[in-house]
C-alpha cells in the first residue's frame, strides 16, 4: 500500500516537473510541516523545486538559492498564485508567512483576490510613497488661491523639504513633526511653524483621498500646542494711529519704509499687493492704481482710487526708486522688490518704542491696518459694499450674482475722507506743514473738515 502511494506521488511530481519546470518534493512523504531549521538548511538544485507546509502554503526554492513563500488558490473560476514574500533575514520568518497566509485567506473568503490586492498596494507605493512626492502632487493639483499656493510652497521648500522630503510617508512621525515645529518657533517664527504643521496634515489627507492610508502625524500635534495667537480682531484706535505715525518718525529705518506703512493704511491693501507693485500700475493723472489679477488673492484685477495724500506718497517713492521698475525696490537689488518681512519689522520697532515710553500703543501686525480702516469706516457709517470693494473682498452667494457695481465715485470720496481723518489724528500743530517722512505737502493737501455724514448709496 505504501509503495503504491509513493509511486503515485512520484508520477504527480514528474507531471508537475514536465509542465512547470518545478518539481514537488514532499518532506518525509508529506507527513511533516516546514520548520525554520529545514528552511535554513535548504540548498538550491539544478531546477526549482517546492516544499509544502500546511493550509496550502509552500516554498519555492530557485536555482539561485532564493526561497519564497507562495500560495495557490482559485477565484472566479481562475487559478492565481500569491507570492507572499522571501524567506530569510531580510524577508519573512515562517511564522510571519503563515500569518500573511491567514490574511490572504480572509481576503479570498470576502471575494477579493489576494495577489491583485498586493499588486495594487505595490502600485500605490511606486506612485508616490515619499512625503516629497506627495507634497509636490498636492502643491500642484490641490485647489487653492495662487497666493496661498505660493506661500505654502515657500514654507515647504524652506522648512519641510530637507527633513521630510526623502522620507517614506510612513516614516514621518509625530515626534519628528513636533521637533521640527519647536525648532521653527525657537527661531522666532511661530506662524511658520503652524503653517508647516498644516501642510503636513493636508498632504497626508490628500494621499488618503486617493486611496493611500497612512497615519497622519499632524493629528497628534495640535496647533495650540505649537503656538497661541491673539484673536484676529485687532484694530487700532485713532489715538494709536497718531502714536504710530509719531513713532515711525523716531525709529531708525529708511524713509521709504515709513511711507510704505502709511500707504498701506491709506489704501487698505494687503502687504504683498504693495511690496510687489510696479510703476506701470500707477496712473498719476487719473489718481488710480490698477493691480493686475495675478497679483491679487482672488485673481481679479483691483482698482485703488488714490487720495491726495496717497498720491503725495507715490511721488516721494518715485523720487526714491531711481530707475527701478518696482515702487519699493530692495535696498540691495534694484531689480527686485523689497522683502515682505521688512514692513513687519518696521511696525514692530514703532510699537516697541512707544511701549518703552509707556505710550498706549499695543502690539499689532501689518494686516491689522486693513482691519483698522474697515472698522473705523464702518463705525463712521460708510456703506459696507464700498468698504468691501476697497478691501478687494469678493461677495458670495446670490448677492454676488446680482451686485456687479464697482462704486468708483463713492470709493474715491470715501478714501479721501479716510485720508483726511488720518491727517486730523496725525498732523499736530507743531508738525503742521509736513508729513512724517514726506516732502512738504502739495498745495492741494486737504484741510477740509470731516464730513458731517458719509456719502450714502445712490438710489
Amino acid at each position: 500500500m505504501m509503495v503504491s502511494i509513493l509511486y503515485n506521488i512520484l508520477i504527480v511530481n514528474r507531471i508537475c516537473t514536465q509542465k512547470t519546470g518545478i518539481s514537488m518534493m514532499v518532506s518525509e512523504a508529506g507527513k511533516k510541516m516546514l520548520t525554520d531549521t529545514k528552511l535554513r538548511n535548504l540548498k538550491p538544485a539544478e531546477k526549482p523545486y517546492k516544499l509544502t507546509d500546511r493550509d496550502g502554503l509552500y516554498v519555492t526554492v530557485l536555482s539561485t538559492g532564493t526561497v519564497s513563500f507562495r500560495y495557490n488558490y482559485r477565484i472566479n473560476n481562475r487559478q492565481e498564485t500569491l507570492v507572499i514574500g522571501r524567506y530569510g533575514p531580510a524577508g519573512l520568518t515562517l511564522a510571519e508567512a503563515r500569518e500573511r497566509l491567514t490574511e490572504a485567506k480572509k481576503a479570498l473568503a470576502s471575494g477579493r483576490s489576494p495577489s491583485r490586492q498586493k499588486a495594487r498596494e505595490k502600485l500605490k507605493t511606486n506612485e508616490a510613497d515619499s512625503f516629497g512626492g506627495w507634497a509636490e502632487l498636492w502643491l500642484k493639483n490641490h485647489p487653492m488661491a495662487e497666493s496661498t499656493r505660493d506661500m505654502r510652497r515657500s514654507v515647504y521648500e524652506r522648512d519641510l523639504k530637507a527633513p521630510f522630503g526623502r522620507l517614506k510617508m510612513a516614516e514621518v512621525s509625530h515626534e519628528d513633526l513636533r521637533s521640527l515645529c519647536d525648532k521653527i518657533v525657537a527661531r522666532g517664527a511661530p506662524a511658520t511653524a503652524i503653517h508647516a504643521r498644516e501642510i503636513v496634515q493636508l498632504v497626508f489627507r490628500y494621499a488618503l483621498e486617493r486611496g493611500h492610508r497612512y497615519d497622519n502625524p499632524a493629528e497628534l500635534v495640535r496647533p495650540t500646542s505649537i503656538a497661541r495667537f491673539q484673536p484676529k480682531d485687532r484694530a487700532l484706535s485713532s489715538e494709536e494711529i497718531g502714536l504710530l505715525y509719531e513713532y515711525l518718525e523716531r525709529v531708525s529705518t529708511a524713509p521709504t519704509f515709513r511711507l510704505a506703512v502709511k500707504l498701506l493704511l491709506l489704501t487698505m491693501l494687503r502687504k504683498s499687493e504693495l511690496t510687489d507693485a510696479v510703476w506701470t500700475e500707477v496712473n498719476f493723472m487719473d489718481a488710480i492704481w490698477i493691480i493686475p489679477g495675478e497679483r491679487m488673492k482672488r485673481r481679479n484685477p483691483h482698482v485703488v482710487h488714490l487720495s491726495r495724500q496717497a498720491l503725495d506718497i507715490f511721488v516721494a517713492l518715485k523720487t526714491c526708486a531711481g530707475g527701478s521698475r518696482y515702487v519699493l525696490p530692495s535696498r540691495y537689488d534694484q531689480d527686485s522688490p523689497m522683502s515682505k518681512a521688512t514692513l513687519n519689522r518696521v511696525t514692530t520697532l514703532a510699537y516697541r518704542a512707544a511701549q518703552k515710553d509707556n505710550k498706549p500703543l499695543e502690539d499689532f501686525c501689518i494686516h491689522d491696518l486693513r482691519r483698522t480702516a474697515s472698522t473705523i469706516l464702518h463705525e463712521a457709517g460708510y456703506n459696507t459694499d464700498w468698504i468691501e470693494k476697497c478691501l478687494a473682498h469678493e461677495q458670495k452667494g446670490v448677492r454676488a450674482v446680482y451686485n456687479k457695481a464697482e462704486y468708483a465715485e463713492q470709493r474715491r470720496a470715501m478714501l479721501q475722507d479716510w485720508a483726511d481723518m488720518i491727517d486730523r489724528w496725525t498732523i499736530r500743530p507743531e508738525r503742521q506743514g509736513r508729513l512724517a517722512g514726506l516732502p512738504p505737502p502739495s498745495e492741494h493737501q486737504s484741510t477740509a473738515p470731516l464730513p458731517a455724514s458719509p456719502m450714502q448709496p445712490n438710489a
